[in-house]
């Protein structure tokens, strides 16, 4: 390893959203995180300074209620909910770089801050709210919007409330010219296409005054000047993504918030709050004289087998289940491998567990199992000196494998998972037909020695730079199959790469020294069993 590689590349700063702490944490943002994470993974891997920001979005009437019923303080409420999303973005391996509340001290003094900005420019005024509310989104709904019966599309088991009070407006039909400059300016602001065309479509229609207070809502940060209004909870929490950038020993200040990691490079969220991410925020960052994001990026949903999930409906997911009966690893490599990113995806154990032991036991793990144990078998576990040039350039390996350092790189930096691991898979099955074709045993009776230990090096740097492009979304494997071939690597040492430097030559096929002193052979990935409690049919 070059420990002396110097540190020139650009940094990167991501956020999921800051998630609503009104009940435990559900699937949908477990699998947000986990994208982000790969994608914050990689960027380190890369070499680059990268900011993850992930936290809570703490404020707002749903909380409050919800509090009230149970007969607790609102912050006692949160603090216990948040532990729980800290906990289970620790069984998933989750490495963000900042977790930030919204009920924090600091951030309070960030949204008064931006608050007095955008008042200075005229963009506040008072006014009169009428219109139908939904408690569950924080937000009023078009008629037009509703489904039958005044029930939100999006909280379906609730219905919507009228409200007719006294609210502070944000000028967001100042702002409809510019945002619409930028969404034809910039068209990767907001992806995927899909999402641009739905924010776009939005937009042309007119952009009306939005609502940033509340009353008679006490959980939350009172208006400056007019304490019997609360600032609404989208115009609190979207801050939150900048006090979250605030380094301990510095004065709270958005100056000084904005100083180092500012403007981010991606907003990774779900499609339920593109609209706040899309068109809200760019018009207050205007407003305020603050840069905006590189990227918004909106996912799709998750249902399980083929339904959308639901409490009434008796189907949900509870992902502390999910890690806890079949390992981080095997979770995160199902969700980015089996959902397109930007669509919406489903969750079936049955299939979850047959892809998983497909790709990673029968196909990557046998790999590696039957060529160490050819290794050892017909080398001793040692080869001769041997890399890329020793290789005859139409090795059917080899014309598949110089190809993907291009694309890995082209694949993670596009957020196309799905070129990833179509790529890495075909790598895979490839050296298992090479073997089974090339039949190495056949030629070391034959005394073909040279030919053999070419077979085997070939495989085995495949498996090396599968287990490498693979290091952000399967850490443990990845450092199973590392340490199997004589390497120290730590893929959850947050320090490689973006300060641990890592030489170039980890991401180019054809860079393996097997080290003779390699431990034991042993599987890197155990088969998952199916439930039998809870399913009646075998995987």
């Amino acid at each position: 390893m070059n420990n002396n590689q110097p540190i020139n590349k650009p940094s990167f700063a991501l956020t999921t959203p800051l998630y609503y702490v009104n009940g435990l944490p559900h699937i949908g943002s477990a699998y947000t995180t986990m994208i982000a994470d790969a994608i914050a993974r990689w960027y380190r891997l890369s070499g680059h300074p990268v900011m993850f920001v992930t936290g809570t979005d703490e404020h707002g009437q749903k909380i409050q209620r919800t509090a009230e019923q149970n007969g607790i303080p609102p912050q006692e409420h949160c603090d216990t909910i948040v532990h729980s999303f800290q906990d289970l973005w620790q069984k998933l391996d989750i490495q963000y770089d900042s977790f930030t509340r919204t009920s924090a001290d600091k951030h309070e003094i960030i949204v008064k801050e931006f608050f007095q900005r955008v008042s200075e420019q005229g963009d506040i005024y008072l006014s009169q709210q009428q219109g139908w509310y939904c408690v569950g989104c924080e937000e009023f709904k078009e008629e037009r919007e509703l489904e039958e019966d005044k029930h939100c599309p999006i909280h379906t088991n609730q219905k919507v409330e009228w409200r007719d009070e006294e609210n502070y407006f944000f000028r967001l039909s100042r702002y409809q010219q510019q945002l619409e400059e930028l969404y034809e300016s910039n068209p990767e602001f907001i992806q995927p296409q899909s999402r641009r065309n739905e924010v776009m479509n939005f937009v042309k229609q007119g952009l009306q005054d939005f609502s940033i207070s509340r009353i008679n809502v006490s959980w939350g940060f009172p208006i400056p000047d007019d304490p019997k209004h609360t600032i609404y909870v989208w115009f609190d929490a979207l801050l939150g993504y900048v006090t979250a950038l605030l380094e301990e020993e510095d004065e709270v200040t958005l100056e000084n918030a904005i100083k180092k990691w500012y403007p981010f490079n991606l907003h990774l969220i779900g499609k339920d709050i593109l609209r706040f991410h899309a068109v809200y925020w760019p018009a207050m960052l205007l407003s305020a004289g603050l840069a905006l994001p590189k990227q918004v990026f909106g996912h799709g949903f998750l249902t399980k087998d083929g339904r959308k999930m639901g409490k009434s409906l008796g189907n949900t997911l509870d992902p502390f289940e999910l890690v806890d009966k079949y390992g981080s690893d095997a979770i995160r490599y199902y969700f980015l491998k089996e959902v397109d990113l930007g669509e919406d995806g489903d969750f079936n154990e049955i299939r979850f567990i047959n892809k998983v032991n497909a790709d990673l036991a029968n196909d990557l793990g046998n790999l590696l199992n039957r060529s160490r144990g050819m290794l050892k078998k017909y080398c001793t576990n040692i080869f001769p000196s041997i890399n890329e040039v020793n290789i005859d350039a139409d090795n059917p390996v080899k014309q598949i494998a110089m190809v993907l350092p291009k694309h890995i790189r082209e694949a993670y930096s596009s957020y196309n998972f799905n070129f990833l691991f179509t790529n890495i898979l075909t790598l895979i099955s490839n050296c298992n037909k090479y073997i089974d074709d090339s039949k190495p045993w056949a030629l070391f009776k034959n005394g073909d020695q040279k030919e053999v230990e070419i077979i085997l090096y070939v495989v085995l740097e495949s498996v090396r730079f599968s287990a490498f492009a693979l290091a952000p979304i399967i850490p443990k494997i990845s450092n199973k199959i590392y340490h199997q071939l004589g390497y120290e690597f730590d893929f959850n040492n947050k320090e490689l790469g973006s300060k641990i430097p890592i030489s170039e030559e980890h991401w180019q096929w054809g860079q393996l020294n097997i080290n003779p002193n390699l431990p034991e052979a042993e599987p890197i990935f155990a088969k998952l069993q199916l439930d039998y409690d809870n399913n009646n049919k075998k995987p």
